[in-house]
Parts: C-alpha cells; structure tokens; sequence
C-alpha cells in the first residue's frame, strides 16, 4: 500500500447511482439446487424464477395463517 494517493483529479459521485440495487446472493444446498434446477428447467423457466415463485406461495401460506 502507498504512503500516499493523490485524488487531486477525482470526481465525487463518479460511479454513484441512486436507482442501484443490491441483490443478496443466496446459496442453496446442491441436492435442493438441482432438484430446483431440474424442476425449473422442466417448466421452462429460470431457476430464480421457480425460486420467487416457491417463495411468494410460502410467504402467502404463512400471512393466511396470521
């Protein structure tokens, strides 16, 4: 590492974007990854698509069970 950077020329902001979005990488276990890669797969769908499809169905389980 340098004793010294010179930021004489940089530009506040330069890459700062208000509209960005962070998305949280989720790491599933292989067997339940492949078993919801095929399953997407045989629907014809992305595996990310399955996923928030599984998951909306279970977030509407547990808020009619409230």
């Amino acid at each position: 590492m340098k004793d010294h950077y010179d930021f004489s020329k940089a530009e506040r902001g330069k890459f700062y974007r208000p509209d960005a979005t962070f998305r949280l990488p989720v790491y599933l276990d292989e067997r339940v990854q492949q078993y919801l890669a095929e399953r997407a797969q045989a629907k014809g769908i992305e595996l990310s698509d399955l996923v928030n499809e599984l998951l909306r169905k279970e977030i509407d389980m547990v808020e009619a069970l409230r």
